[in-house]
């Protein structure tokens, strides 16, 4: 059961480590607009738009993880498999991420594909 709960501590500080590549690419834009940071984000374009792209998608993946790991968790399901497809998942985010700053849009996806499979995976060894 550890190993899940690492893996889902690390899901939910990945989207706070994406905003750092994403804050920098604000203060390239003069300095990072905390008053109206949105706005600021909307005028983002190359790298600085697919940090923004991959801090939001981190939140929306941990969402799926997330649900998936505490149904795991609830069923008492939690075995071998379900540690590895966590550890599985989390990888595949952290590349996911680097592959969207990086600009390699087909092997990111790839990487999107590997980790939902995860979360799919933990979810359905509830059943």
């Amino acid at each position: 059961m550890q190993t899940i709960l690492i893996c889902l501590l690390i899901a939910m500080l990945l989207p706070y480590a994406a905003k750092v590549p994403l804050a920098m690419a604000m203060a390239k834009l003069g300095r990072y607009d905390n008053d109206h940071p949105r706005a600021q984000q909307a005028q983002l374009t190359g790298f600085g738009a697919r940090a923004l792209a991959g801090h939001q998608n981190a939140f929306e993946s941990l969402i799926v993880f997330g649900i998936a790991v505490l149904t795991a968790l609830i069923t008492n399901n939690v075995t071998d498999v379900v540690a590895l497809l966590a550890i599985v998942h989390v990888v595949a985010r952290l590349v996911y991420h680097a592959l969207y700053l990086l600009n390699f849009g087909t092997l990111r996806s790839l990487s999107w594909f590997v980790a939902i499979g995860a979360s799919i995976g933990i979810f359905c060894q509830a059943f």
